[in-house]
């Protein structure tokens, strides 16, 4: 789980960067639409510093979050004041209200612990989402497409501060672990470092569609898109209460 200063450097490498978190909603809302054309509203899973929070409700509707980090809210809340975002284990919360979208990015999947936890957390999706409604997951990469001892590299200047990232990722059984270490430089607190390991599952494209089906939604596999992971997505089985 991300403490306060790995939200604040996951921010600003990705703001830094340029990741393009608009482009990224319009992919996902562009695949719920297609399956669920009258989709009203949005919850964004393991929703981290709110990037997607905007877009999906310029895009869809009226939009909440969830995330098991509370440094990773805070920041969201101060950057959307008037979306309602909560404190949550995306394989257990409960809102005890559905949406027409359910949204998990970015991978977050990955960090389940096994094929339980996959199925127990597709379940807690499905849960909160209408009959007739999408739920959309960006996986982590497959066994086969996953390149191992990967190492990337970035140095970031946002806010006042100078973060250097380097990361390398390794195969750890049916899973990467990836060891990250971060250098901040500011000009009164000079240079720390921080080191954080990350391991996420290399669950196969058959796995993620079981999980699927096992929940109740029918998926779909779209390859290439977010950063050439794909993304799932799958129609929860019935009609939209409008129809009955």
């Amino acid at each position: 789980m991300y403490g306060a200063d790995s939200a604040r450097f996951y921010e600003a490498q990705h703001t830094a960067r340029g990741k393009d978190y608009r482009a990224e909603a319009e992919v996902v809302a562009g695949e719920v639409l297609r399956r669920r054309p009258d989709a009203s509203s949005v919850l964004d899973v393991a929703c981290g510093t709110g990037g997607h929070l905007a877009a999906f409700g310029e895009l869809i509707g009226p939009t909440e979050g969830v995330d098991l980090s509370e440094p990773m809210l805070e920041i969201a809340r101060r950057d959307h004041p008037d979306v309602p975002l909560h404190l949550g284990d995306m394989r257990d919360f409960d809102l005890g209200r559905i949406f027409s979208a359910v949204t998990c990015l970015f991978a977050s999947i990955g960090y389940v612990n096994g094929v339980g936890e996959l199925r127990a957390t597709l379940s807690c999706l499905a849960r909160h989402t209408e009959p007739g409604g999408v739920v959309a997951v960006e996986p982590w990469w497959f066994p086969e497409t996953y390149v191992d001892r990967w190492v990337s590299s970035d140095v970031v200047r946002w806010d006042g501060t100078t973060v250097a990232r380097v990361a390398h990722t390794v195969r750890d059984g049916d899973a990467s672990r990836m060891e990250v270490h971060y250098l901040e430089a500011t000009p009164d607190a000079g240079v720390r470092h921080l080191t954080e390991v990350h391991r996420a599952m290399l669950f196969t494209r058959e796995q993620y569609e079981e999980a699927f089906r096992l929940a109740g939604l029918e998926p779909e596999y779209v390859p290439k898109v977010m950063s050439g992971r794909g993304l799932f997505v799958g129609v929860r089985a019935g009609r939209p209460a409008q129809e009955r």
